[in-house]
Protein backbone atom coordinates (compact mmCIF):
# COMPACT_ATOMS: atom_id res chain seq x y z
CA UNK A 1 0.00 0.00 0.00
CA UNK A 2 3.00 2.27 0.83
CA UNK A 3 4.13 2.00 -2.32
CA UNK A 4 1.00 2.37 -4.47
CA UNK A 5 0.82 5.85 -2.74
CA UNK A 6 4.41 6.63 -3.36
CA UNK A 7 3.89 5.64 -7.16
CA UNK A 8 0.91 7.48 -6.83
CA UNK A 9 2.29 11.15 -5.22
CA UNK A 10 4.74 10.24 -8.23
CA UNK A 11 2.44 10.57 -11.01
CA UNK A 12 0.05 13.27 -10.27
CA UNK A 13 3.26 15.40 -9.93
CA UNK A 14 4.63 14.16 -13.05
CA UNK A 15 0.81 14.74 -14.14
CA UNK A 16 0.22 18.27 -12.61
CA UNK A 17 3.92 19.46 -14.69
CA UNK A 18 3.19 17.61 -17.75
CA UNK A 19 -0.48 20.13 -17.91
CA UNK A 20 1.18 22.76 -16.71
CA UNK A 21 4.08 22.89 -19.30
CA UNK A 22 1.37 22.02 -22.08
CA UNK A 23 -1.20 24.95 -20.98
CA UNK A 24 2.08 27.33 -20.92
CA UNK A 25 3.94 26.65 -23.45
CA UNK A 26 2.01 24.82 -26.50
CA UNK A 27 -1.49 25.75 -26.21
CA UNK A 28 -1.81 29.72 -26.30
CA UNK A 29 -4.63 31.49 -24.45
CA UNK A 30 -7.86 30.90 -26.12
CA UNK A 31 -10.24 33.42 -27.70
CA UNK A 32 -13.04 32.21 -26.41
CA UNK A 33 -14.96 29.58 -23.87
CA UNK A 34 -15.00 26.34 -26.92
CA UNK A 35 -11.47 26.66 -27.40
CA UNK A 36 -10.70 26.90 -23.83
CA UNK A 37 -12.39 24.31 -22.93
CA UNK A 38 -10.99 22.26 -26.13
CA UNK A 39 -7.44 22.99 -24.48
CA UNK A 40 -8.24 22.43 -20.97
CA UNK A 41 -9.71 18.41 -22.41
CA UNK A 42 -6.48 17.95 -24.83
CA UNK A 43 -4.34 18.85 -21.50
CA UNK A 44 -5.84 16.78 -19.34
CA UNK A 45 -5.93 14.08 -21.52
CA UNK A 46 -2.21 14.35 -22.26
CA UNK A 47 -1.35 14.82 -18.09
CA UNK A 48 -3.37 12.15 -17.39
CA UNK A 49 -2.19 9.82 -19.08
CA UNK A 50 0.89 11.12 -18.59
CA UNK A 51 0.16 10.75 -14.53
CA UNK A 52 -0.92 7.03 -14.86
CA UNK A 53 1.96 6.08 -17.21
CA UNK A 54 4.52 6.78 -15.01
CA UNK A 55 2.66 6.38 -11.60
CA UNK A 56 2.59 2.87 -12.85
CA UNK A 57 6.01 2.42 -14.15
CA UNK A 58 7.21 3.92 -10.24
CA UNK A 59 4.97 0.80 -9.19
CA UNK A 60 6.67 -1.86 -11.27
CA UNK A 61 10.38 -0.68 -10.68
CA UNK A 62 9.66 -0.70 -7.04
CA UNK A 63 7.96 -3.62 -6.77
CA UNK A 64 10.97 -5.15 -8.46
CA UNK A 65 13.28 -3.81 -6.12
CA UNK A 66 11.40 -5.34 -2.88
CA UNK A 67 12.00 -8.84 -4.45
Amino acid sequence: MNEMLKAGIMGAIMGFLMSFLINYFLIPFPADLLVNGMNNGISGLISGFMGGFVGLFVYFKMANKKE
